[in-house]
């Protein structure tokens, strides 16, 4: 029985690990008030696109104008105070030369007027305050996003303030976008040993690339780089939660999306085959070889990921072996049986499109 065989391509390949993870924004915010009041107007219709500073909400602004008011009012008042108690002063100096008055009244005109300059710094505290609790009305945009849908509608009273505020919207970046995964143990110290053996980069300290795919792609197109490992390793689950940033122009993903992440783990020599060379025998997977006196031979291997079109072959082949590449289907090519081999060649899938 003629059959054709080669030796396994022997080439240095990049190695591609993948793990399955979901996006996420890098940054999130819940909008909420920093005054407490009745909601006038909204500005922004559900789910938009909102910029740094985009107007959102309009809390009724009347109770606080007259705040301000009234603070301005309180500091017209203290600044007559400090206009009098400065002219007490300069009237005590000229008095007490002539000792009309003792030495204690006019230290008590100096000190009315210190209390009067401190009361009238309070009041224009106040005004800052009055006007900065005004300024806040104007609810805005504090980052760039997708907002959510409005939690409150025009006309409720909602609470502001630190603690207790009411929830107004959320809003989450969207470019870029972060893909958050999980390595597991094995894989981690894998890659731990590759970094102290100088043959990678640890993800830690350099961006390693990552390439990413949705769950209705079947090309790794999308582009990315790790930019955080976690500290520690999960005692329930084995694994390092691992973070990659993501270019998101078109604004295509959106957190929460599932998808498959192809990380970077290093380059080493490996044999490749067709995939077609491989016959799987219950959990075991074969290749026929064609060794002495051109006798097939089965051989266990342990097999890797596709690389340019080829099966990678971690164990159980050596450079020099004959693989066998057709002439699987004929129930004659058997482990025993002697065949007539024809040399061919393996290529990769760039090499026999051209």
């Amino acid at each position: 029985m003629p059959v054709t065989v080669a030796p396994p391509m022997a080439k240095r390949v990049t190695q591609w690990d993948e793990f399955s993870g979901r996006f996420e924004a890098v940054a999130s915010v819940e909008v909420h008030a920093r005054v407490s009041g009745f909601i006038d107007n909204l500005h922004f219709r559900d789910g938009q696109l909102v910029n740094v500073g985009d107007l959102l909400f309009t809390i009724d602004k009347r109770p606080f104008e007259i705040a301000v008011e009234s603070a301005e009012a309180e500091v017209a008042r203290n600044k007559a105070q400090v206009d009098l108690a400065e002219l007490q002063v300069e009237r005590g100096a000229s008095l007490i030369k002539s000792r009309t008055i003792t030495d204690a009244d006019y230290d008590q005109r100096k000190a009315n007027l210190a209390v009067a300059r401190a009361q009238l710094k309070t009041a224009e505290a106040a005004v800052r305050q009055a006007e900065l609790n005004l300024d806040w009305t104007d609810v805005r945009a504090p980052l760039a996003g997708r907002i959510s849908d409005r939690k409150v509608d025009a006309g409720n009273l909602i609470q502001g303030g630190q603690q207790g505020a009411t929830l107004l919207a959320t809003i989450v970046t969207l470019d870029p976008i972060r893909f958050v995964f999980d390595v597991s143990e094995a894989d981690y110290l894998r890659y731990t040993r590759l970094f102290l053996s100088g043959a990678m980069a640890s993800s830690r300290d350099s961006v390693n690339p990552v390439r990413i795919r949705l769950a209705d792609e079947t090309e790794w197109t999308r582009r990315g780089k790790v930019d955080f490992v976690d500290n520690t390793l999960s005692p329930r689950s084995g694994t390092m939660r691992t973070r990659a940033i993501v270019e998101n122009k078109n604004q295509l993903l959106t957190p929460g999306i599932f998808g498959r992440v192809q990380l970077f783990g290093g380059e080493y020599d490996a044999l490749l085959i067709p995939d077609s060379a491989v016959v799987s025998d219950q959990a075991r997977k074969i290749v026929f070889v064609v060794g002495d006196n051109n006798v097939v031979q089965a051989k266990p291997v342990t097999l890797g990921p596709l690389v340019e079109g080829l099966r990678v072959v971690r164990e159980g082949l050596a450079p020099t072996d004959n693989v066998v590449l057709d002439g699987l289907a004929n129930p004659m090519v058997r482990p025993g049986a002697k065949v007539m081999p024809q040399k061919g060649e393996i290529k990769t899938a760039d090499a026999k499109s051209n």
